[in-house]
């Protein structure tokens, strides 16, 4: 199997918040190795959640999307999340006539979770996000996290419910700490620069889990 085939694989070691309308930006100077913080970059976000009518996904903690927009636009099959965060695969986005159309899974994205779950996938929820992603940079210029503040607008397509709300995500990047007491050091000093700010911790463990009431 190619390697398009199998995805591409990271593992996302993040940090999630939520945050009201009107709370300011955190001062981010007390971050460890965190010496500037790069300018805004916006970016529009639509995610269309799939699963099986039984919900085998969602019982193996799994999720499988179509992201349109931002650096990683494609399909992801995030699997569950781990002391250590959490794995994700993706896959190019392909082409896509209708951008409002339901999404069809691509063979390969069926393959990575044929173990769990097969087709026929129905929609579960879609998910639009006005992001707003800063880079936070060591003195040479390399991203120690990538600070994100969304403004997310989501769908239980099952339910029919719909709902809003604000929440601010830290996930390390490349210059990041690599041992744990370093990790464990860097989001201490991330939580009390958000709560300074007025944040307070994720009420959800995703946006997925938010939008589907959990």
């Amino acid at each position: 199997m190619s390697a398009s085939a199998h995805g591409a694989s990271s593992v996302e070691v993040e940090t999630k918040f939520d945050v009201d309308d009107d709370t300011p930006l955190p001062d981010w100077s007390a971050l460890p190795g965190v010496v500037r913080v790069g300018e805004p970059e916006p970016r529009d976000l639509d995610a269309r959640y799939v699963d099986t009518e039984t919900a085998d996904l969602a019982r193996a903690g799994v999720a499988v999307r179509r992201r349109r927009g931002g650096p990683d636009e494609g399909w992801h099959v995030k699997g569950p999340a781990q002391a250590g965060g959490r794995t994700e695969r993706q896959w190019p986005l392909g082409d896509i006539a209708d951008d409002d159309a339901d999404p069809v899974v691509p063979p390969a994205v069926q393959d990575a979770v044929a173990s769990i779950a097969a087709a026929p996938f129905v929609p579960l929820a879609r998910v639009r996000n006005d992001r707003t992603a800063y880079a936070l940079l060591d003195a040479d210029g390399n991203e120690v996290a990538e600070f994100v503040d969304d403004r997310v607008r989501a769908r239980d397509e099952r339910r029919g419910v719909e709902s809003s709300w604000r929440e601010w995500e830290v996930e390390l990047g490349p210059a990041a700490p690599a041992d744990d007491a370093g990790r464990a050091a860097f989001f201490a000093a991330v939580e009390a620069a958000v709560f300074a700010a007025g944040g307070r911790h994720a009420a959800s463990g995703s946006k997925l889990a938010r939008t589907l009431g959990h």
